[in-house]
């Protein structure tokens, strides 16, 4: 090949030399060669090619491990979305101490054994085995020799010439056109495979904006601006609200890099997994472009046992308006994936999609009347204010005999267990808000004695002995300690060590010898100040942030067994839903989406343990490491989410385009939070209107009720009827997808008749009149 490649360069340097005097001639003729040498390249490059299909999708990967073809084999002339420039490399190696990924440079593929082996210039040989399903492929690796300095393992990244929609959650790439109607896409099967690149800080992809056209000759890019060009969230870096802050439909925020786009907007997919059992050390933050959120230096706690080897992934392509339902939900089942329902429907059917209850007022008589007549499955007790990881209360929110009756009704109070009973009674769920993971100040494990299994951003010892008074802290090693505690805020009331059983506050260290702590206040967060020996060990304490949040972040172990905890809470106080504020800080002991996989499966195993459905959940945000278990995302809510009034993807700020966005891309129900209070002024028309947008681009809420503002309004009755007609036929996934395409246009006005269980009518209306109808029945396959 060499030879030929240079016989080939050299004739075509004396060509040009003899014609130097004809320009159109060297140029016409230069480029015959060139045409001529790349497709020399790309058929020598398929000799000893190995081929790979489902129903839908043929892969080739040729003899270096290349991924060369992938065809859309749906359609009677096949069409090719692998980029004739990028061929994808299947499975890559990450060398931690030089920061590089190595790629494949052999394959051989035993079809008998259905496993191929891989080389790398470093004499590594990946062994990988194949399982070609009907409609996915499945990669495992079972081994990897020579893995000196190997920390972890890339599968792709997988480039694909879909310029449309990137799903940088679950790593997807999607050209929803009628013309095209395919989508490309990876899934883990693992809990220690995790979608984006082995390079990604912690596990966890930055947050930030991407520049992105999902279709340049609709939105095109102003001359300033190019694909794959990054820019920082808007606002402080401390208000969430104001991090939205860019209506521009190219300007795309990201919750990942599972997918992600090159400089013609190219997208491109990957996932990864890592030795997680050696110790290593990060500077990591999630939102690392802001004064607010500067990365912190953070030693990741090693996790024995947890190795790369095993990784899994299915590689799948499809139409991908049948996708999810048909190609995605079965992986999901096969490999046995998280599978949480709501009626009998998996989570992240359309079909399930369900908006909820949200109270306000802190009165309860008649808001489990009120939810069970529009349909809605569960009641968020956002009233009641935030309830933390407390293990002292041993999952008892109401105490030990549910003496405590904080939900009030005028015929007498209830405890969470006596209400939930009652809503039970209708099929309807409660739930309540925690702060995560945030081990808060006086709860059993932070304070007075905090414990001993609390994460750490660094480990140091005590040059000299300390009496209970002191306040001259020596430290053998002042690096990194003059850094503010977590990523997130730098809260200096949060900058703490622990040492012993005694948290200590400070803030700096000295430059010079003999190091010491700055600002030191003794016996923190109400704990007792002690003697202490020199040699002790200092550990400089993983917070939160504060703004009410203020907490430390558990180590591993405790961790696992706090997720344990808000199953037990949920089991002994009858809840069956959570709204996990401050879900990111799951990300701070450093194993980013790893960390995140293991805490909702913990509690949906203990769930599991107590007989109970899973528990349905949603959170502050959303990621890859919990997409599989997670069936909402409510973020804020009002006018930043969705404007009734204006009737636009928040007024505000640029959040309900940007959260609307990110979740169409990655095959997720867009959430408005909570939203929508029925009040004196509330009409059927707007609800109606409401019901419209949700079912057609997928949408759920958290509608707000107060039982004093509901009874007020003259429609109430009306506004319940239209509400449970849309429900009902959005659970019977009656609407066609031509006509959702209907229902997402704003300036749109719908009407919605329930001729009976199976049947209704669709009308637009234009004028306050009715069109003709739109006959809509019950999908008895309950197809997509």
């Amino acid at each position: 090949m060499t030879a030929i490649l240079s016989i080939l360069a050299n004739r075509m340097n004396i060509f040009i030399q003899f014609n130097k005097r004809s320009t159109f001639m060297i140029n016409y003729k230069s480029s015959l060669l060139l045409i001529a040498l790349t497709l020399l390249i790309i058929s020598c490059s398929r000799e000893g090619a190995t081929n790979f299909n489902t129903n839908y999708l043929d892969i080739s990967i040729n003899e270096q491990g290349f991924i060369y073809s992938l065809k859309d084999i749906t359609k009677p002339q096949a069409r090719e979305f692998s980029p004739v420039d990028k061929p994808s490399p299947l499975l890559s190696l990450y060398n931690s101490k030089l920061d590089s990924m190595l790629e494949p440079i052999a394959a051989d593929y035993n079809s008998s054994e259905r496993l191929l082996k891989l080389t790398y210039k470093n004499n590594s040989v990946a062994e990988i085995s194949v399982e070609p399903k009907d409609k996915y492929l499945k990669f495992t690796l079972s081994s990897l020799t020579e893995r000196k300095d190997i920390e972890g393992v890339q599968w792709g990244a997988i480039h694909t010439n879909i310029t449309n929609l990137f799903g940088e959650i679950i790593g997807v790439a999607r050209d929803t056109s009628e013309t095209v109607n395919y989508a490309i896409g990876m899934l883990a099967l693992n809990d220690n495979t995790l979608g984006g690149n082995s390079k990604t800080i912690a596990d966890a992809a930055p947050f930030q904006y991407v520049i992105h056209s999902p279709d340049s000759i609709q939105y095109p890019l102003p001359d300033d601006l190019h694909e794959g060009q990054v820019f920082t969230l808007g606002g402080n870096g401390i208000s969430d609200v104001a991090f939205y802050a860019h209506k521009e439909p190219y300007y795309r925020i990201v919750y990942g890099n599972s997918a992600e786009v090159d400089e013609k907007g190219r997208i491109s997919i990957a996932y990864n997994s890592r030795d997680r059992s050696t110790k290593r050390e990060v500077f990591f933050s999630l939102i690392p472009n802001m004064p607010a959120n500067i990365p912190n230096h953070l030693e990741v706690q090693p996790l024995p046992g947890v190795d790369f080897i095993g990784s899994s992934v299915a590689l799948w392509g499809s139409p991908d308006s049948t996708a999810l339902k048909d190609v995605i939900q079965e992986i999901v089942i096969a490999e046995n994936l998280p599978y949480p329902t709501i009626n009998g429907k998996w989570a992240k059917d359309p079909a399930a999609y369900v908006p909820d209850a949200l109270t306000y007022g802190n009165l309860y008589d008649s808001i489990i009347s009120y939810t069970s007549r529009l349909g809605f499955k569960t009641i968020s007790l956002y009233d009641q204010g935030f309830i933390r990881p407390d293990r002292g209360n041993e999952g008892y929110l109401d105490g030990k005999n549910f003496e405590k009756k904080p939900l009030k009704l005028t015929s007498g109070n209830l405890s969470h267990k006596e209400f939930g009973d009652l809503a039970a009674k209708k099929n309807i769920t409660i739930g309540r808000t925690p702060i995560t993971n945030a081990l808060a100040p006086g709860t059993k494990d932070a304070s007075p004695i905090p414990s001993d299994s609390l994460a750490y951003q660094q480990k140091r010892l005590l040059v000299k002995n300390i009496s209970e008074t002191d306040t001259i802290i020596i430290i053998d090693d002042p690096k990194y300690m003059e850094e503010i505690g977590s990523w997130e805020g730098h809260a200096e009331n949060l900058n703490m060590i622990k040492i012993g059983k005694e948290l200590i506050h400070y803030l700096g260290v000295s430059e010079e010898e003999p190091y010491r702590l700055l600002n030191v206040e003794r016996g923190y967060w109400g704990t007792t100040p002690l003697e202490h020996k020199t040699n002790d060990t200092i550990y400089k304490l993983q917070v939160t942030i504060n703004y009410g949040y203020d907490g430390l972040i558990p180590n591993w172990e405790l961790q696992e067994e706090i997720a344990k905890y808000y199953a037990d809470v949920a089991y002994i106080n009858n809840l069956g839903y959570y709204d996990f504020d401050g879900q990111e800080f799951l990300f701070n002991n450093g194993h980013g989406y790893y960390s995140v996989k293991r805490f909702f499966k913990n509690m949906f195993d203990r769930a599991e343990e107590h007989g109970m459905a899973p528990i349905r959940f949603t959170g502050a945000t959303l990621s890859e490491g919990s997409w599989h278990y997670q069936s909402i995302w409510n973020v804020g809510g009002g006018k930043n989410l969705y404007d009734l009034e204006t009737r636009e993807w928040g007024s505000a700020t640029s959040q309900g385009k940007d959260l609307r966005d990110v979740t169409y891309a990655n095959y997720f129900p867009v959430s408005v939070g909570g939203n929508f209070p029925i009040t004196a002024k509330s009409t059927v028309e707007e609800y109606n209107h409401i019901q419209a947008i949700s079912v057609g681009i997928g949408m759920t809420y958290s509608l707000k009720l107060s039982q004093k503002d509901v009874e007020s309004c003259p429609e109430k009755d009306a506004i319940f009827k239209a509400i449970r007609t849309w429900e009902n036929a959005r659970a019977a996934n009656a609407f066609p997808r031509d006509v959702k395409k209907l229902l997402v246009k704003p300036d749109r006005n719908w009407e919605l008749d329930e001729v009976d269980n199976n049947h209704w009518k669709l009308y637009q209306v234009v004028d306050k009149v009715r069109g003709p109808a739109i006959n809509l029945t019950r999908d008895i396959e309950g197809g997509y």
